[in-house]
C-alpha cells in the first residue's frame, strides 16, 4: 500500500473514532500517531517534536496568562460596568455579546463565558424571559471572537504555525482581525436582532421565574417513618420521591432511621424537611450571611471527578454542595457515590464572599446569582500590564507568541501573580497532547503525497470558479469537518491542504488559509462541535436541534462574508 493511501486510511481511522465520541480526542490523537509510526509515516526521531513546537508552547503559555487575568476580577468589573442595568433586553444583549467578543480575542473563550454567563442569566431574568434568549447567543458570540486574533483560538496559533512551515512566517498578531470582525459584527447584529428570536421559549414567563428544579437527600429520624404518610406529605410538598438507600443500597418498604431518601423539588431541602418530619444535614445552612448559587461545572475545573463532599475540603471547610441538578435523577444513586462530571449543575452554599471567589478559581459558570470576585486593583494592574506587554512584543518587536507569553507566565509566577496551584493547572492538558500529537500526524498527510492528492481532486472540483466562490468552498468544507473534529485537529488536517489547493488555483495562501481559519471555529450547528456549546445547552434547557435553527443561517452569514471580504482583500 502506498504512503498516501496509508496516511488517508489512518487520518479516516483517527476521523471515525473523533466523531463516535467513545474515545478521548488526545488519545485518538496519540492512537493515530503511534499507527503513522507502526507503518513508517512518521520516524521515531521526530515523532514527539509536536511538543516542542512553538504553536503547542503559545498555546499553553496563553492558558496561563488568561487564567491570572480571569482570576483577577478585572474582566467580569469591566464586563458588569459596561452593561448598563437600566437599559433595554436589546441594548443590554448587545453590549454582553460585544463584551462576551472583545474578551475572547484575548483569552480563552470558555473563560470569557466564565466571566459574561451570569451576567447573560440575569439579563434574561429581568426582561422576564428564559436563560434560553441570552446563552446560546452568548456561547456563539464567544466563538466569534475567537476569530479576531492570532490567540482567540488554538487553531488559529496552528494555521500560523502551518504557515510558518509551508510559506517561511507565521500570521501578524492581528493578520486575521480584517475578516474576523467583519464575521463578528455581521454575526453580532444577527444574533441580537433575528437569531435570538428563533430560540424556542418553552417556558411561559410565569414558568422562567419558577424556582428550577433540584435535587437532594434527607434523612429518616430516630424515630422512623410511615411510607404512605411520608409520600402523601411530599405531593402536598410538591416533592418527588426518587429512590430510598439504606447503607447506600436501594431499599424498600417502610422508612427506619438512618435511610436516606433522594428528592427532587423546586423548593430548598430545608422547606421539604420541615414539612415532611425528615431531616437536612447541610452544616452552612444556618450561617447568617450564607446564600446559595446554582453553578454549572466548566471543561477543567478542579472539582471534576470528585465527589459532591470534596466541595467542603476544596474550599477549606466554606462552602459545600446543598443540591444537585437532573443528572442523579436520572441515575438515582446515592450522592456520596456520585462523582461530578463536566456540565453537571451543583448548588453551593457559603458567605457570598467566599462563593465568588472559589467559583472563579475551581471554574465553574454561575447561572442563578451574581457575586464577582472583588478586584484588587494592584495586582489586576500589573497582571493586564505583563498581559499588554507580551501583546506589545508580538506586534512591535516581531517576537514570537510562544517567547512573549511564556515569558509573561513566567513573571506571573515569580511576581506570585497567579497562585502557585494555578499555573498548571489552567493548562487544558488534553488540548496540548492533541495538538502535539496531531501535528506529525498531519505533517506525515503532507510528505505521503496524500494531502497533494486530496488538493488535486478538490482543484480540479474548483476549478474555473471565481476567487469568492473558491475561498467559500474551502470555508464551508472546514466549519463540515469541525462539525465532526475538535477545531485543532480540523487547522492541522485543512492548513496544508488549502495552501496546496491555492497553488494549484493562482489563488493566495493567506487567503486559503484564513478562509480554512473562520471555517475551523464556526460550528454553530451542533452542541457538540465546541466546549462553549455544550456548556449552555443544559441551562438554557436547549435540545441538539435548537443549535441548527439558530445557527444555520449564521453558518450561512459567515461563510458569505468570510469570503467576500477576503476576496476584497487579496483580489
Amino acid at each position: 500500500m502506498s504512503p498516501a493511501a496509508l496516511s488517508a486510511l489512518i487520518l479516516g481511522g483517527a476521523l471515525i473514532l473523533f466523531v463516535s465520541e467513545k474515545v478521548r480526542h488526545d488519545l485518538v490523537a496519540l492512537i493515530a500517531l503511534f499507527a503513522c509510526l507502526a507503518v513508517g509515516l512518521v520516524t521515531p526521531a521526530k515523532a514527539f517534536l509536536g511538543f516542542a513546537d512553538p504553536a503547542v508552547l503559545a498555546v499553553a503559555a496563553i492558558l496561563v496568562v488568561g487564567r491570572a487575568v480571569e482570576l483577577s476580577g478585572v474582566a467580569a468589573a469591566i464586563a458588569k460596568a459596561l452593561i448598563p442595568a437600566r437599559a433595554g433586553f436589546g441594548m443590554r444583549l448587545s453590549l454582553l455579546l460585544a463584551v462576551a467578543m472583545l474578551l475572547s480575542a484575548f483569552m480563552n473563550n470558555i473563560a470569557a463565558l466564565v466571566i459574561t454567563m451570569p451576567i447573560a442569566t440575569e439579563i434574561a431574568r429581568d426582561a422576564r424571559l428564559p436563560p434560553t434568549a441570552t446563552l446560546m447567543p452568548l456561547a456563539f458570540a464567544t466563538i466569534l471572537g475567537g476569530m479576531t486574533t492570532l490567540i482567540g483560538t488554538p487553531a488559529n496559533l496552528i494555521l500560523s504555525s502551518v504557515r510558518e512551515n509551508e510559506l517561511g512566517a507565521p500570521f501578524g498578531f492581528f493578520t486575521m482581525t480584517p475578516v474576523g470582525v467583519a464575521v463578528a459584527l455581521l454575526g453580532l447584529a444577527y444574533l441580537t436582532t433575528v437569531g435570538w428570536r428563533l430560540l424556542p421559549i418553552r417556558q411561559s414567563v410565569e414558568a422562567a421565574k419558577r424556582a428550577p428544579w433540584r435535587v437532594f437527600e434527607l434523612a429518616v429520624p430516630e424515630t422512623g417513618l410511615d411510607r404512605s404518610a411520608l409520600l402523601s406529605r411530599l405531593r402536598e410538598s410538591r416533592a418527588r420521591l426518587l429512590a430510598h438507600f439504606r447503607e447506600g443500597r436501594r431499599a424498600g418498604g417502610d422508612y427506619a432511621a438512618d435511610d436516606r431518601l433522594l428528592i427532587l423539588s423546586r423548593q430548598n431541602q430545608w422547606s421539604v424537611a420541615a414539612a415532611t418530619g425528615l431531616e437536612a444535614g447541610a452544616h452552612l445552612a444556618q450561617m447568617p450571611d450564607a446564600v446559595t448559587a446554582r453553578v454549572v461545572v466548566a471543561h477543567g475545573s478542579i472539582l471534576i471527578g470528585l465527589g459532591y463532599d470534596e466541595v467542603r475540603t476544596q474550599s477549606d471547610d466554606r462552602l459545600e454542595v446543598v443540591a444537585v441538578g437532573p443528572r442523579v435523577a436520572r441515575e438515582k444513586r446515592p450522592l456520596v457515590q456520585m462523582r461530578i462530571r463536566a456540565g453537571d449543575q451543583l448548588y453551593l452554599r457559603g458567605a457570598a464572599a467566599d462563593l465568588a471567589a472559589f467559583i472563579t478559581r475551581a471554574r465553574l459558570l454561575e447561572i442563578d446569582r451574581l457575586d464577582p470576585a472583588p478586584v484588587a486593583r494592584k495586582r489586576a494592574t500589573l497582571i493586564l500590564a505583563i498581559f499588554s506587554l507580551s501583546i506589545v512584543a508580538i506586534v512591535g518587536a516581531g517576537l514570537s507568541p510562544a517567547i512573549a507569553f511564556l515569558g509573561a507566565a513566567a513573571l506571573l509566577a515569580g511576581l506570585r501573580l497567579l497562585p502557585g496551584e494555578e499555573i498548571y493547572r489552567s493548562i487544558d492538558w488534553t488540548v496540548v497532547v492533541l495538538l502535539a500529537a496531531m501535528i506529525p500526524v498531519g505533517q506525515s498527510f503532507n510528505d505521503s503525497g496524500a494531502a497533494a492528492i486530496a488538493a488535486q481532486w478538490l482543484g480540479d472540483i474548483l476549478s474555473g470558479f471565481p476567487l469568492m466562490g473558491v475561498l467559500a468552498a474551502l470555508c464551508a468544507v472546514t466549519l463540515l469537518l469541525s462539525i465532526f473534529l475538535n477545531n485543532v485537529a480540523t487547522a492541522v488536517i485543512m492548513g496544508p491542504l488549502a495552501i496546496d489547493v491555492a497553488r494549484l488555483l493562482d489563488v493566495s495562501p493567506d487567503a486559503a488559509l484564513l478562509a480554512v481559519l473562520i471555517g475551523a471555529s464556526s460550528d454553530f450547528l451542533t452542541p457538540i462541535g465546541h466546549q462553549n456549546n455544550l456548556l449552555v445547552m443544559g441551562p438554557g434547557g436547549y435540545r441538539f436541534t435548537d443549535y441548527a435553527r439558530m445557527g444555520a443561517l449564521l453558518t450561512v452569514f459567515v461563510v458569505a462574508t468570510a469570503a467576500f471580504t477576503l476576496s476584497l482583500m487579496y483580489r
